[in-house]
């Protein structure tokens, strides 16, 4: 398993945008106060010169995420405005008691850039309202603070968290309303509702994207991560389904993480070389990132948030981003449904025609990519970081609740390798091999 360096810690950083001094955690914000939200939320322009925040009136730590620390924060203002939200959300880009979720710290800078483009006019979804945004980058500590989103109140539906679709009662619509949203946002930039903005604010390199999240292994080292999951999967076999347990399946995955690993280079040009294929999307539109609320005529509707690594992407990469938190009767049951949806919202909406083969081919590459780089050591992180999971008597069992970075990495790691055994991502690099007889 990887190892991260503990983090340094800061109070204060001057942010690179506003020139202010930004409170790195949330003991200097409560220190820095009310002066320094003022000074805040006037330079970001979400407060007029003549008003001013004159009293905290409440400042309660959120637990949730797997990145920096998140805040309950409620203000008064000095006069009220129309539209100026009293109840805030405030994220920072650091943890600095955990070097594992600490690594994360550079995503929010994308968010920060996001919170201006969202005030575009032409912007198409629903974001929390930005007060105040900044980054700095040399250290990777930053400040976000929104509109607070009022879950199970006015009209809102409670916070439905990721892995936990076993508790919805139709969770396919939830789903239609991410993949609606996202395929909405990609339409807008592509056929230029959004521009130039988005091109200044997150410019698109097709060789410099196609070397981001490289596979970190060699052969040798990534035949050891298969052998950690088969021994994993020999253990702990009551937390994966029974089909990526086999003798069989372990084999297959072996031989063609291996080709993937030999032909990453023609994989990653691929995945860039289409621009049909390349939209400003959200990287995460996992369910727990979204909120939502019913139409009188019964249709559910989403607004996203936590817009971590906001960027010109992969539209397949994106919505594996969305829906690798999903319950098996997605992953496994729906996607013949969804992906379309995707294309035909896509097409409406003024961006190009997707067709749905092309972009499962897409999704196969793009899940078979993010998952080698990054999934290959969750059965080392699961055991280290919760050891009695060894012991449970399947992944909903309540000790995997524990420790929710385990639980959640284990659920994505556990989609990942269902998509792999049904789709046979072996078959999909062929497809691209085919294409490129050079490779």
């Amino acid at each position: 398993m990887m190892v991260y360096d503990e983090p340094v810690r800061l109070d204060f950083v001057r942010g690179d945008a506003s020139g202010l001094d930004i409170p790195a955690h949330d003991a200097a914000l409560r220190a820095a106060g009310e002066t320094f939200l003022t000074d805040a939320f006037r330079a970001f322009g979400s407060l007029s010169a003549d008003n001013r925040v004159v009293r905290i009136t409440g400042c309660e730590s959120f637990p949730g995420g797997n990145s920096g620390h998140k805040l309950f924060l409620s203000v008064e203002y000095e006069r009220p405005e129309p539209g100026l939200h009293s109840d805030l959300f405030v994220k920072f880009s650091r943890d600095f008691a955990d070097a594992f979720r600490d690594r994360r710290r550079y995503e929010l800078e994308a968010e920060v850039r996001l919170a201006a483009l969202s005030r575009h006019p032409g912007f198409p979804i629903e974001v929390p309202a930005a007060y105040f945004a900044d980054f700095h980058r040399d250290s990777g500590t930053g400040l976000l603070i929104t509109q607070r989103v009022a879950f199970g109140r006015d009209g809102i539906e409670p916070l439905r968290p990721k892995c936990m679709d076993h508790e919805l009662a139709e969770p396919l619509a939830y789903y239609r309303a991410t993949v609606t949203a996202l395929a909405r946002l990609a339409a807008a930039h592509q056929s230029g509702r959004l521009s130039p903005q988005v091109e200044t604010l997150f410019p698109f390199d097709a060789d410099a994207a196609a070397a981001e999240n490289p596979i970190p292994w060699t052969e040798a080292q990534l035949r050891e991560r298969v052998a950690a999951y088969a021994a994993f999967a020999e253990r702990c076999p009551q937390l994966l389904p029974a089909r990526i347990a086999t003798p069989q399946f372990i084999a297959q995955l072996e031989a063609e993480a291996v080709r993937l690993l030999r032909h990453q280079a023609t994989i990653r040009r691929f995945l860039h070389a289409d621009r049909d294929f390349i939209a400003l999307c959200h990287w995460n539109t996992n369910i727990d990132n979204a909120w939502f609320w019913r139409l009188p005529s019964g249709g559910l509707q989403c607004g996203l948030l936590d817009w971590g690594m906001v960027r010109q992407m992969n539209v397949a990469c994106a919505l594996w981003g969305g829906l690798c938190g999903a319950g098996p009767d997605i992953v496994d049951g729906r996607l013949e449904e969804l992906l379309p949806l995707f294309a035909a919202t896509l097409h409406e909406q003024g961006g190009p025609r997707l067709e749905a083969a092309e972009l499962r081919l897409h999704l196969d590459l793009s899940v078979a990519m993010l998952g080698l780089s990054m999934m290959m050591d969750v059965p080392a992180l699961v055991l280290s970081r919760l050891p009695e999971a060894a012991d449970a008597e399947g992944p909903l069992d309540p000790v995997l609740f524990k420790d929710e970075v385990a639980r959640g990495f284990l659920h994505v790691f556990t989609a990942f390798l269902s998509l792999w055994q049904a789709h046979g991502f072996g078959a999909s690099l062929d497809a691209v091999l085919r294409r490129s007889p050079a490779a």
